[in-house]
């Protein structure tokens, strides 16, 4: 329900949260808090994550649980899973486009920033 001056009780429209995580390149290491944000500054996660080819994923219930943990935070154990099949996701995608356009891969190092980016 949107916000409405007539009807006092109505509930404001839930604005839109984006958060985006990263993958360090040792495998004993979580996932971790990369950005996260809600209205405007969602909206501009989700632009650069289009500008720069990064998968996107919408799940409102893990959103509002990665929102609260602060930035560089390592992912809890109640959203390991579903984290895991994202990036599983990620990786099969760069994988099959790789393939596509018959070129390697990018690794994923220790030292990179982001999963799928490493500067030449």
């Amino acid at each position: 329900m949107a916000n409405n001056p007539e009807n006092p009780k109505a509930k404001p429209a839930p604005q839109q949260v984006a958060v985006a995580i990263k993958q360090s390149g040792s495998a004993e290491s979580l996932p971790k808090i990369a950005a996260s944000g809600r209205g405007l500054l969602a909206e501009q996660i989700l632009e650069l994550a289009f500008e720069h080819g990064v998968k996107v994923r919408e799940d409102a219930d893990l959103a509002e649980i990665l929102a609260t943990l602060d930035i560089d935070s390592d992912i809890p154990s109640e959203a390991i899973v579903a984290v895991a099949e994202i990036l599983t996701r990620v990786y099969e995608a760069n994988a099959a486009m790789a393939a596509r356009d018959n070129v390697r891969p990018l690794e994923q190092t220790p030292d990179s920033d982001s999963p799928g980016r490493n500067d030449p």
